[in-house]
């Protein structure tokens, strides 16, 4: 161990880190991804997770996972290209892909491996990528692995992406890549108008569509809902939120699969999901392919909440998905207004810089379809007496 270096570098970032109010500590929460979880021993209604659909503990998903566990073991042993293949993953693989209405597709480990295959395998130091101020981190950081120039657009500002590919017009390599719903700010992505530019300028478009899928287009994600899948050249998602799994896909054509099997790093060079997830997933699609109203009941109740939160004069920044920020501010602001909420038995995220930008401190509420008429009444009640306690 270089002692020096840790004395002089690490121990002082870390003093100053653990005593402002960004520092993050890993909560001490049991049961996560249920609609109730134990913080502290304490039952807290969940308003915290990903788990859009309550998909994570249905019976049909541990059944499947369970008969795979049993009969193939806890791991996959390899990367896919080694011996790290199953028939579940071809067959979640082609499901998937059908209904994305694509040609093909494939499973990575993660969402965030996804990105990070996308652009490793599509991108070099010869494209230009055009890409959304608040996508998600790891589109980010598959640009940059890629060795792709980034350029960066406002947010959801198409005439600041017009002016930017026209400034670019003698690249012959572009990319312009979003999130569908934005995970922080709860709106989404004006996807019509993207296509029409990147027709214009010959530019390829990628979508992420983590947030979306299972809630948005029956299912399928925001560019089925707005019927622009063949549109739409390469399509990014995860199994980890809405289906109650893990792991993230890519769809598109065959070619495009082709390419990220054969150069996406983090698909090349990761393990591939234990068996027991695969099936889990491809339990997941099949459910969510015959109960498809699961995310329109969810984009319900989430008006229904976002509705009371605007009428109590809550800043919910735009939102008009299950994901509802309410603005505070200032760091200390939102994680003591996190502190009350909690007292009245919800558990919401406060998000602080840099996961959003400075001054932008927030409540998260990540709602799920699984809430009952009573949990509604808790959530609106809960904010009320926010409201007077600390929003006078």
């Amino acid at each position: 161990m270089s002692t020096s270096f840790f004395g002089k570098y690490i121990v002082p970032e870390a003093a100053a880190l653990r005593n402002s109010d960004s520092y993050r500590t890993i909560p001490p929460i049991d049961d996560g991804a249920a609609r109730e979880v134990l913080y502290s021993g304490t039952r807290l209604l969940n308003l915290a997770s990903n788990n859009y659909l309550g998909l994570s503990s249905h019976p049909e998903l541990i059944k499947a996972s369970t008969k795979a566990l049993v009969r193939h073991g806890c791991s996959s042993g390899a990367s896919r290209l080694i011996t790290g293949n199953f028939a579940l993953a071809e067959t979640l693989e082609a499901e998937l892909a059908t209904f994305k209405y694509q040609e093909s597709a494939l499973v990575t480990g993660s969402g965030y491996a996804a990105n990070l295959a996308v652009f490793t395998a599509l991108a070099d130091r010869h494209t230009v990528v055009f890409s959304d101020r608040l996508n998600h981190a790891s589109i980010i950081d598959g640009i940059l692995l890629s060795g792709a120039r980034l350029v960066r657009y406002r947010h959801l500002d198409m005439a600041h992406l017009e002016k930017l590919l026209a400034r670019e017009a003698l690249v012959q390599k572009k990319i312009i890549v979003t999130d569908t719903v934005f995970s922080m700010d709860g709106d989404v992505a004006p996807l019509a108008r993207l296509v029409e530019l990147g027709k214009a300028h010959g530019a390829l478009i990628v979508v992420d569509e983590a947030h979306a899928m299972g809630v948005l287009g029956r299912g399928r994600g925001l560019a089925a809902a707005l019927g622009l899948s063949e549109d739409v050249d390469v399509h990014v998602g995860t199994l980890s939120k809405a289906l109650g799994s893990l792991g993230g896909y890519v769809a598109g054509r065959v070619e495009t699969i082709e390419l990220l099997r054969n150069r996406g790093r983090s698909f090349i060079f990761s393990t591939a999901l234990p068996p027991a997830v695969l099936a889990a997933s491809l339990a997941a699609l099949r459910h969510l392919k015959s109960n498809h109203g699961l995310g329109a009941r969810l984009m319900r109740l989430s008006k229904d909440i976002r509705d009371h939160l605007i009428g109590l004069g809550f800043d919910t920044m735009g939102s008009t998905t299950q994901i509802i920020p309410v603005f505070c501010g200032r760091n200390r602001v939102a994680l003591h207004a996190q502190d009350l909420l909690r007292a009245e038995g919800l558990l919401v995220a406060a998000v602080r810089p840099p996961t959003v930008p400075q001054g932008t401190a927030r409540l998260r509420l990540t709602l799920r379809a699984d809430l009952t008429d009573d949990d509604i009444k808790r959530i609106r009640l809960g904010f009320s007496r926010l409201r007077v306690s600390f929003f006078p």
